[in-house]
C-alpha cells in the first residue's frame, strides 16, 4: 500500500476514525496491527523482520538500563547493533560485497563463483533500522529511559506514516506522544488534509510528470548528449527526487497530524541553500541529523549530550584535530552514500558531497563563515552551490560508474556546449519549474507572513490554491507509481 492510492486514503480514514473513537490502550494496538497490515500489502512474509527488530531492541534497551557496569551495557548494545545491522547487511549489501569480492579475486587469478541468491530488499529496512539503532544508542547514552510498554515501542517503530521512507524518527520525539492521547481538535484533521493534498500534488502532478522527461533523457546514449543536456538532466532529476521525496514527507506528516501526532519537518527549500552545510540542514533533515549524532560525531570521538530529554544530541566538546574532522567527514559520507544503495555510484555520490564540503571548509577559513554574508554574496554563493549540488544527482540516477564518468566528462569539453541532444521542451520545462520553485521560496520567506495577517485575502488565496491542487491531482492521477526512496 502506498500513499498515492485510493486504498491508502480509505485505510487512513478508517485508522483516524478508529484511533479517535477507541480508548488510548486499544488505539495503540490498532496502530500496531494496522501498520503491520499496511506493510503486509507489499509482502506479508517480511512482517516477522519488523517484529524481530521490535522485540530485540525492546529487550536490549531494558537490559542496558538495568545495568550499571559499562562493559555489560556495551555488550547488550553491541548485540542489538549486530542483529539489526546483520539483517540489513544480508538483505541490502550481501550481493554487492560478494560480487566485489569475486571481482577482486578474479583479478588475482582466483576464479570463483558464488551460488545465485535471489534476495528481495524489504521495503523501508534502512529507515526502521536507523530508528532501532538510535533508540538503543540513546538508552545506552542515558539520553532517554527504556520504554517498558512493548506496545508503545512497537507503535513507534512500525507506525505506518513513517514506516517505509521516513522521516527518520527519534524515540524521544514520538514515544511521549504515544503515552498520552490529545483531546481531538478539528485543526488536526484540517492541517493533516492540507499537508496530504500538498504531498499528492508534488507527487502526482510534478514528480511523476518530470519522471517521464528524466527517464527519456537517461535512456539516451550518454555519448550523444551535450554538456547542456547533462546539466538539464541533473536539474530535472534533482527536481524530481525533491518533489517525490518531499511529497512522501508531506503525506507522512499530514497522516500523523490527523491523529494529533507531530512529526519533524524533513525538507525546507534545500535548493535555496547558499552552502553545502546549509543544503544538508534543509535536505532530508531527519537523516542528516541522525548521521551527525550517531555516525559523524562518534567517529570523531566527540561526546554527544542530550539537550534536555529530546535525545537529539548536542556537542559537549568539538576541539578535535582537523585531521580527525576530515577523516570523519569522508568516512561518514561514504557510509551515507552506501546507505542509499549497494552500488559504487552511491558511494561516489557520498564522496562527491564530502569533497565539496571539505573545499567549502577551506574557503570559509579565509573568506569568513557563510553566516557573515550580504545579499549579493548570498546570490553568488547560491549560484555556485546549486549547480554543483544538482550535478551530484548524476551518479544517484545513473546505473553504473562508467555512465557517470561519460556524463561528467561532457562538462569539461567546450565543444559540448554548442549543441542540444534532447527535445526542446525539456529545457523549457526545467527552466520554468526551477523559476517557479525559486519564486515560491521567495514568497514563503518574504511575503507569506504579511498575507497571513490579512485574514480575508489569506482565506480566499488558500481556498483557491487548494482547489486548483485538488483538480490537478485528479487530472493527473494515473496508475500508481512508487516513490523513489522506496528502493532505499
Amino acid at each position: 500500500m502506498i500513499f498515492n492510492s485510493v486504498t491508502y486514503i480509505i485505510f487512513l480514514f478508517l485508522a483516524v476514525v478508529l484511533y479517535w473513537i477507541l480508548p488510548l490502550r486499544f488505539g495503540r494496538v490498532l496502530l500496531v496491527v494496522g501498520s503491520l497490515v499496511f506493510y503486509g500489502f507489499w509482502r506479508f512474509e517480511f512482517i516477522p523482520l519488523l517484529i524481530i527488530a521490535a522485540i530485540v531492541d525492546y529487550w536490549c534497551s531494558i537490559q542496558i538500563e538495568k545495568r550499571e557496569e559499562p562493559k555489560s551495557r556495551l555488550h547488550f548494545l553491541i548485540f542489538s547493533l549486530c542483529i539489526n545491522l546483520g539483517i540489513l547487511f544480508y538483505f541490502k549489501y550481501l550481493l554487492f560485497f560478494a560480487d566485489n569480492v569475486v571481482w577482486a579475486l578474479n583479478i588475482f587469478g582466483m576464479h570463483v563463483q558464488i551460488p545465485h541468491l535471489n534476495i528481495i530488499l524489504p521495503l523501508g529496512i534502512s529507515f526502521y533500522t536507523f530508528e532501532t539503532i538510535s533508540y538503543t544508542v540513546d538508552v545506552y547514552r542515558k539520553h532517554i529511559k527504556a520504554e517498558r510498554n512493548f506496545i508503545n515501542y512497537a507503535t513507534f517503530l512500525v507506525y505506518f506514516p513513517h514506516l517505509i521512507a521516513g522521516p527518520v524518527l527519534r524515540a524521544s520525539e514520538i514515544l511521549p506522544q504515544l503515552r498520552t492521547k490529545k483531546k481531538f481538535e478539528n485543526e488536526f484533521v484540517i492541517t493533516g488534509i492540507k499537508r496530504i493534498i500538498q504531498g499528492l500534488f508534488l507527487k502526482v502532478v510534478l514528480a511523476d510528470n518530470i519522471a517521464e522527461f528524466v527517464n527519456e533523457g537517461f535512456a539516451l546514449n550518454p555519448t550523444a548528449l551535450s554538456a547542456i543536456d547533462i546539466l538539464t538532466l541533473s536539474f530535472m532529476f534533482g527536481l524530481q527526487i525533491y518533489f517525490d521525496f518531499s511529497a512522501y514527507s508531506h503525506i507522512a506528516i499530514g497522516s500523523a497530524k490527523m491523529m494529533g501526532i507531530n512529526f519533524p519537518e524533513n525538507f525546507n527549500f534545500p535548493y535555496s541553500a547558499t552552502s553545502f552545510r546549509e543544503f544538508w540542514k534543509r535536505w532530508h533533515i531527519s537523516l542528516s541529523s541522525w548521521i551527525r549524532d550517531y555516525l559523524y560525531l562518534p567517529i570523531m570521538k566527540t561526546k554527544v549530550i542530550s539537550d534536555g530529554g529530546t535525545g537529539i544530541g548536542n556537542v559537549l566538546n568539538d576541539n578535535q584535530p582537523k585531521r580527525n574532522k576530515n577523516v570523519a567527514l569522508f568516512l561518514t559520507w561514504s557510509i551515507m552514500g552506501l546507505w542509499h544503495g549497494a552500488n559504487w555510484t552511491f558511494i561516489f555520490w557520498g564522496v562527491y558531497h564530502a569533497s565539496f564540503i571539505f573545499i567549502e571548509r577551506l574557503i570559509f577559513k579565509w573568506r569568513g563563515k557563510p553566516e557573515n554574508k550580504n545579499w549579493m554574496r548570498s546570490i553568488v554563493n547560491w549560484a555556485v552551490v546549486i549547480p554543483i549540488a544538482m550535478l551530484s544527482w548524476i551518479p544517484f540516477r545513473a546505473s553504473t560508474m562508467s555512465i557517470t564518468w561519460v556524463m561528467y566528462s561532457k562538462l569539461f569539453n567546450p565543444k559540448n556546449y554548442t549543441f542540444l541532444g534532447m527535445k526542446e521542451n525539456i529545457y523549457i520545462v526545467c527552466a520554468l519549474l526551477f523559476f517557479f520553485m525559486t519564486m515560491l521560496y521567495l514568497y514563503k520567506t518574504y511575503v507569506n507572513q504579511k498575507i497571513q495577517k490579512l485574514k480575508s485575502i489569506s482565506f480566499i488565496l488558500n481556498v483557491s490554491v487548494y482547489t486548483v491542487m485538488i483538480i490537478l491531482v485528479f487530472t493527473f492521477l494515473r496508475p500508481i507509481s512508487q516513490f523513489i526512496y522506496f528502493q532505499f
